[in-house]
């Protein structure tokens, strides 16, 4: 039997307690991610490739229209800076990370890194793209077989970027689907036979699959174990680029080829 009298006075009940801080779920690396509204992928795969103790990446989201074309693309741009400036407003970020391939190449590189600064000056940035190029010198790939999503002229304007950077572009396939809402669904089966048939020939030293839609990175380890050649996605690059410019070395050959590398 409970013999213990209730509190006569309600704020008897109440005790301030002292606390300590520590560094918190990022205390080694805080990445902020800039999503489109139709992306249906980036953050789920995301989910499992950003792991590491210590590592945390908040989101924001963008408006933007479904079509995949280089006028809708375009429109993007001055909406960067408004959705960075909701990443963890005052608070530390370490790098922030725009997620769409063909609106960087569209916009530019270099736009798409002012935009992000017009918000957080300084910050280091990065792209799919530019993930995809660092990835690809990492890796010491001169020859690469490109699978997108996209239309023909976006293709092109992607190859044509791509080997302005200096990396041949050898082998070219897509799905040619200009609705970014229906370029998530593509099965894992499509998507596989495709890097799996590019990855045959001896022209071509990796594959990159372009498109934060596309649904790739948990079979890298898989198809790279399988063909004997690197495989890099849009999130996958990009994930493993936010993390060595945020300065986590990790080394994760779990992850595929990309993560067993520590360099930045």
């Amino acid at each position: 039997m409970n013999t213990t009298a209730p509190p006569q006075n309600h704020k008897d009940a109440y005790t301030k307690l002292d606390f300590a801080l520590d560094g918190g779920i990022a205390r080694r690396a805080a990445i902020g991610l800039v999503v489109l509204a139709t992306d249906h992928t980036i953050e789920y795969e995301w989910r499992d490739l950003l792991r590491q103790p210590g590592v945390a990446f908040y989101e924001s989201r963008l408006e933007n229209s479904p079509d995949i074309t280089p006028p809708r693309l375009a429109e993007i741009e001055a909406r960067i800076a408004p959705a960075v400036s909701l990443l963890l407003p005052g608070e530390r970020l370490d790098v922030v990370a725009f997620g769409c391939t063909s609106a960087s190449m569209v916009i530019g590189e270099e736009k798409v890194a002012a935009r992000i600064r017009e918000a957080r000056p300084g910050i280091e940035c990065t792209t799919p793209i530019t993930a995809a190029l660092a990835a690809l010198r990492s890796l010491d790939v001169r020859r690469v077989a490109l699978l997108t999503p996209y239309v023909r002229t976006i293709n092109d304007f992607m190859r044509d970027y791509i080997e302005a950077r200096g990396v041949a572009v050898t082998r070219m396939a897509s799905f040619e689907h200009a609705d970014d809402n229906e370029v998530a669904r593509i099965d894992a089966t499509s998507i596989r036979s495709a890097i799996e048939t590019l990855a045959r020939h001896d022209d071509a030293d990796a594959v990159f699959v372009s498109c934060t839609s596309l649904r790739v990175a948990a079979v890298v380890p898989q198809i790279e174990a399988q063909t004997g050649k690197p495989v890099l996605s849009s999130n996958y690059a990009m994930a493993w680029h936010a993390l060595r410019l945020a300065g986590v070395q990790d080394s994760e050959p779990q992850l595929g080829r990309l993560f067993a590398r520590q360099e930045r």
